[in-house]
Formats: C-alpha cells, structure tokens, sequence
C-alpha cells in the first residue's frame, strides 16, 4: 500500500480538505450575503451573464490535462511542466477569443458595458492555468494543508477588497474585482506553498500520452458547463436579469454547503481511487463508505435548509431576495442528490475510462437539453423543476456503469443511504413545527437550526445510524488518549 493512501492519511488529507472548503466557502458565503445587501439583484444576474463564459474557457484550460495527471501513476515534472505551458498558451488563445467577441456579446444582450466587463473579467484565465497543475499536484500528492492555507488566504483578500469597493459604490466593478483578486492572489500563494514550481522544459510526446485520456475528460466537462451555463445564458436572455439574479441566488446557497463537502470528498477520493485502480473491491468499499458519509452530512442540511428557507433569506439577505426562496426550496431537494451523481463517477476517471465517461456525460446532456425545452416557456420554477427531474435520471445513469466497475448497484446504494433519508425527513417534520412559533425572527431561525440538529442527533444515537458510529469513531481514534 502507498503511504500516501494509507487509512490515516487518507482521514488527515480529508479533514484538510474539509477545512479548506468549509473556511473559503463560509468566507465567502458571508461575503456574498453582505454584497447582496449593498448592491441589487441585477447587477448580480449581470455578473452570472459575465461567469458564463469566464467558466467555459476555464474548463478548456483545467477540465482534462490536470485529471490526466492525476490518474497518472507517475507522474514526472517534464509533465508537469509540460500540461502548465499547453495551459498557458490555451488561456491566451481562449483571451484572445473572448475580447474579439465580446461587442458582439454585448449586442446580444444590449449592454454597452458588457464587452468592456467580459474582457477585464476574463484576466482571470491567466492564473488559472498555473492553479490547474498547482491543484493536480498537491491532490496528487495529498498536500491539502497547503491549499487549505492558500485559498483560504485568497478568499478572505478579495472578499474584504469586494465588500469596501461595493460600499464605495463601485456596483458590479466591485464583483468583478473580487474575482479577478481572487484569481491572482491563490496562484501567487499557492506558488510559494507548493513544492512544485514550473520548469523549462516542454514536450509534445508527454502532452499526446496525457491527451488520449485528458481529451475524454474534457470533452465531458465541456458538454457539462456548455449545458448549464448555456441555461444561464438562456434565462439571462428570455427573462430579466433580476430573474436570473433570484434564480442564481437560490442555487447558490444550497450549491455553497454541497460543494463544500462533495468537493472535499472528490479530492481526496479521486487519487485514493486510483491508487487501488486494480483493486474493484477496495475500490467499491471507499465508494460505498463515501456516498453514506456525504448523504449523511448532506441530507439533513438540505431538507432543513429548504424548511427554513424563508427565515433565512428574510434574514441573511433581507426582504428584496424573498422571490428566490421558491428557487431555494426547489434546489436544496435537487442539491441534495450531487454527492451521489458525482461520486459515481470517480471510478470511471480512477479507471481510465474516460470512454464511458464521455458515453454518460452525451446521454445526460442529450435528456437534460430535452427538459430545458420543453420547460423553457413555462417560467423559471418550471426549469428549475425540470433541473430536479434530470437530477434524478442523472443520478441513476451514473450508477449503472459501477455495478460492472466495482460492483455497486444502484439498489444497493438506495439502501446505504437510506437511513439518513428517513431521519432527516423526520428531521424537516420537526423544524416545520418549530417555524409556527410567534417569535422573533431571528429568535426563530436559532430554535430551528438547534431543533434540526438536536433532532438529527438523537435519531442517529437512538437507531444507531452506522454512518453516524463511524464518523463517531475517526473522531474518538483523532482525540489524544489519557
């Protein structure tokens, strides 16, 4: 067995991610609640509108060569080196795209403004090309202390220089500042935090070895974020950009706390994957132990978020956000599904099989594209319905191929998680009641969190939750024996 994938530090490099997902998105989820007091909700469907095409060209630049050298057995620094200067040059090339296009983007959309914004927003390709095989190293290596530290730091810089250039009245300026100060910031930390630095040397032969599975790969993510930024773009167009402001917001909230933990998962779970490559047994065992432990957490902040949810935007974001609590709502059900859509496909990228991987991501995209028409005309609850529904068919399509993989049925994870279902059902039950007191209103948000969570912990003491005595005992094996 690697050291490197060995049980403890396996945990070690979890926990690491935890905190480096939890600190950045929890700075950030405080950031955006107080840019979403000070500036209005157009201006943030506006910046959704700019990020649609910032995230495409990043997904050129990041989405295949850093998996690729990731599910390398070995590699070397002429990799390394070799994916940084390819990146390099693909972010200046998409640059060069964007700002050429953009006035006709901004016609488009009738904003004058828009072209002078996607060119300034879109610097922040350049250092995105560094963070790709920065990222690729450390998840490679399991240094996820450093990139606890870095994106941390980066975080907590351009969320502070966002807030006080909003409050100056910069409006959308301030948005897009945050993140290009973002952007540059975590590249030049994680360039003195990282063992890895680039260096000249280059080759042609090692990008075409990474390419063969690279380009699978990224060809997923493209068909991927062609798709759901191409639903952005299309209600940034059809409705008012304070619709797709709403629409935004309530994603974005759920979104924050799934991708905190389904993130941290995925990235100690992809490079522990493929170090067992050859092993489907123990392969299925750190699945089926990553899928019970993400619906566990994941569950029941879901169903009580979605419970609260009109106390919660009445409070973190007052009054002029409550149309995005139907959306809240709506995606915090729809949220809930994420862990077990993606973690089902780390053993096909563990694997190599970036085939089969391509093959689902068309059959998914190909449904969802059928959903997004057919609910289009019907208003923005209708699509974001519609974004549950081929949540669902997403999720039984990635599980179909790992009863052949590993040998973990999709029936099978039905019943794994299960348990945490039920009791965070229970669980909402609960904190709905609690919602009828004739209380303050922020008096009422504190006893329903603590009645979600008291609740939540009592069913899993009282029906001993398995996932619940195992995270019980990590705990108890970290704490210092007397």
């Amino acid at each position: 067995m690697s050291k490197l994938h060995t049980r403890t530090n396996v945990v070690n490099s979890l926990l690491w991610k935890l905190l480096e997902r939890a600190g950045s998105q929890g700075v950030q989820f405080v950031v955006q609640i107080i840019l979403a007091r000070l500036l209005s909700p157009k201006e943030f469907g506006t910046i959704a509108i700019l990020l649609v095409f910032t995230n495409i060209a990043t997904v050129f630049i990041q989405g295949g060569f850093n998996a690729a050298l990731i599910q390398k057995k070995d590699p070397d620094e002429l990799d390394y080196s070799s994916v940084f200067y390819f990146s390099l040059l693909a972010s200046l090339v998409l640059y060069g795209i964007i700002a050429y296009f953009s006035p006709a983007i901004g016609l488009y959309y009738q904003d004058d403004n828009l072209a002078k914004m996607l060119r300034v927003i879109s610097l922040i390709l350049f250092p995105g090309a560094l963070n790709s095989v920065q990222n690729a190293y450390i998840m490679k290596n399991m240094q996820f202390r450093k990139l606890f530290l870095s994106t941390l730091s980066a975080t907590v810089l351009s969320g502070v220089i966002g807030i006080a250039t909003a409050y100056l009245g910069y409006g959308i300026w301030a948005l897009i500042i945050q993140q290009i100060i973002y952007a540059f910031s975590n590249a030049i930390l994680l360039h003195y935090t990282t063992d890895w630095h680039p260096k000249l040397m280059f080759s042609f032969r090692r990008i075409k070895s990474l390419f063969s599975y690279g380009i699978k790969v990224l060809s997923s993510s493209i068909i991927y974020t062609l798709y759901l930024d191409g639903r952005t773009l299309l209600i940034g167009k059809i409705y008012q950009p304070f619709d797709l402001a709403y629409y935004q917001r309530g994603e974005q909230m759920p979104r924050i706390i799934v991708s905190n933990i389904d993130a941290s998962i995925q990235g100690v779970m992809l490079p522990t994957l493929a170090a067992y490559q050859e092993d489907p047994i123990r392969m299925k065992s750190i699945l089926r132990r990553s899928i019970k432990v993400s619906a566990y957490i994941i569950f029941p902040a879901m169903v009580g978020m979605a419970t609260t949810a009109e106390t919660l935007v009445k409070v973190l974001l007052t009054d002029k956000w409550l149309p995005s609590v139907p959306f809240l709502q709506i995606f915090c059900i729809t949220y809930a599904l994420w862990p077990i859509l993606t973690l089902n496909l780390q053993p096909m990228r563990a694997m190599g099989e970036g085939g089969l991987l391509l093959k689902t991501e068309i059959i998914k995209r190909s449904i969802g594209l059928g959903i997004i028409l057919a609910t289009l005309k019907y208003g923005i609850i209708a699509i974001a319905l519609g974004a549950f529904v081929e949540r669902v068919i997403e999720v039984i399509i990635n599980a179909i191929p790992n009863r052949q993989l590993v040998n973990y049925t999709l029936y099978e994870q039905f019943k794994d998680v299960l348990p945490s279902i039920i009791h965070s059902v229970l669980m909402g039950v609960a904190v709905y009641l609690v919602g009828f007191m004739d209380v303050n209103i922020y008096l009422l948000l504190f006893l329903q969190v603590s009645a979600g969570m008291l609740t939540y912990l009592l069913l899993s003491i009282i029906f001993k939750h398995e996932t619940y005595q195992y995270i019980l005992g990590l705990i108890k094996e970290r704490l210092p024996s007397r």
